[in-house]
């Protein structure tokens, strides 16, 4: 609730109280009225505002490299899912991004995902490691090779692990798929 970093919520309510106390003086000590006392609270929403805008944060980071990621599997454009996943990525079935990414054409050949939506996620942060757990929800092509094999609507549970970079960009470093409509799988069982 006190990090001003992630949430203007704090800052937002002083300046009303701000506002509050300048009120106050204004009326009850008419003879110390000032035009700059409207500047106080005008001041810290400012400050608020401006620290939730220019300052992103870990967390704010971590949910960018998400919906970044959750759009390029939507779209699916391999290309950008690969410039979110580190150069030292490995899970238990791929061991190197590149294999990855061969998995990743593979599966994104032709049309296939219609929509991939965050359901929930739960964002563990130890800089410079990072862990989600990320319920979706996936919705496959009608004609796609997944929908044709099994079906085309899925609830999934994936562990993500994030590891920061020097640039402050955070970037998938291994994936593990949890739960495929509330029944626990593995990458071998996919």
């Amino acid at each position: 609730m006190w990090d001003f970093f992630e949430q203007p919520w704090t800052l937002l309510g002083a300046a009303v109280i701000f506002l509050f106390v300048v009120l106050t003086v204004r009326s009850v000590l008419p003879e110390k009225r000032r035009w700059w006392q409207w500047l106080l609270p005008l001041g810290v929403t400012a400050a608020a505002l401006g620290l939730d805008f220019l300052v992103a944060t870990d967390l704010e980071r971590i949910h960018t490299t998400l919906r970044s990621v959750l759009h390029a599997v939507e779209e699916e454009d391999c290309r950008a899912v690969a410039s979110w996943i580190a150069p030292d990525y490995g899970d238990s079935r791929h061991r190197t991004k590149a294999q990855l990414m061969v998995h990743c054409r593979e599966e994104l050949d032709g049309p296939t995902v219609e929509q991939l939506k965050n359901l929930d996620d739960v964002v563990e942060i130890s800089s410079p490691q990072a862990t989600a757990t990320v319920a979706l929800f996936m919705r496959f092509n009608k004609d796609s090779r997944i929908a044709k094999q099994y079906k085309h609507i899925f609830l999934l549970k994936v562990r993500l692990h994030f590891k920061k970079q020097p640039d402050k960009r955070w970037l998938i470093d291994k994936a593990e798929i949890l739960e495929i409509d509330k029944q626990p799988v593995s990458w071998r069982s996919v």
